[in-house]
C-alpha cells in the first residue's frame, strides 16, 4: 500500500512540476567546483524547464547546506554540488545515466571510484514546501553519514 501511495505521489509531483505556466526564472546546467576526486560525495539536483515551488526550494535548500555546513568540503572537492537542467542535452545526458524524468535529489558516495547512489527526492517533496528546517536536516544527516564511511 505504501508503495502506491508513493507511486501516485510522484505522478502528481511529476506532473506538477511539469505544468506549463511554471517558468524557471534562471535557466541552470551543470555547475561543477573541482576536478572529480576518486573518493568525493556529488549532490546532484535534477530539474526540468518548468519548476514548482517545492523545486525551486529543493534547489535553493540544498545548496544552503552544501555552501554553508560543508564549505571546506566542497571547497576542496571532497564534496561536489551540480545542478543539472535535464532539458538541455548536457543534462539530458547525465539524467539517461540515472534514469531521471522530474526533478530529483540525489547524494552519491563514490570510493575509489565506485558509486553509490542515494535517492533523496522522496524527502525533499516531503519537507521542501512548508519543512526547511527537517529538509535541510535530513540533507546534512545523510551527507554526514557518507563522509564518515
Amino acid at each position: 500500500m505504501k508503495k502506491i501511495i508513493l507511486l501516485i505521489t510522484l505522478v502528481i509531483i511529476s506532473v506538477a512540476c511539469g505544468a506549463k505556466g511554471n517558468k524557471t526564472e534562471t535557466q541552470t546546467t551543470v555547475k561543477e567546483n573541482v576536478i572529480d576526486k576518486p573518493n568525493r560525495i556529488e549532490i546532484l539536483y535534477f530539474h526540468g524547464k518548468q519548476r514548482c515551488i517545492t523545486c525551486k526550494n529543493i534547489e535553493k535548500y540544498s545548496k544552503e547546506v552544501v555552501e554553508n555546513d560543508f564549505a571546506k568540503e566542497l571547497k576542496n572537492g571532497d564534496i561536489i554540488f551540480k545542478v543539472i537542467d535535464f532539458s538541455t542535452p548536457e543534462g539530458e545526458a547525465i539524467a539517461d545515466k540515472y534514469e531521471i524524468s522530474f526533478s530529483s535529489l540525489l547524494v552519491n558516495k563514490y570510493t575509489n571510484g565506485k558509486e553509490s547512489i542515494n535517492d533523496m527526492t522522496e524527502h525533499g517533496f516531503a519537507t521542501a514546501k512548508e519543512k526547511e528546517a527537517e529538509f535541510k536536516a535530513g540533507l546534512k544527516e545523510k551527507i554526514n553519514e557518507l563522509l564518515k564511511k
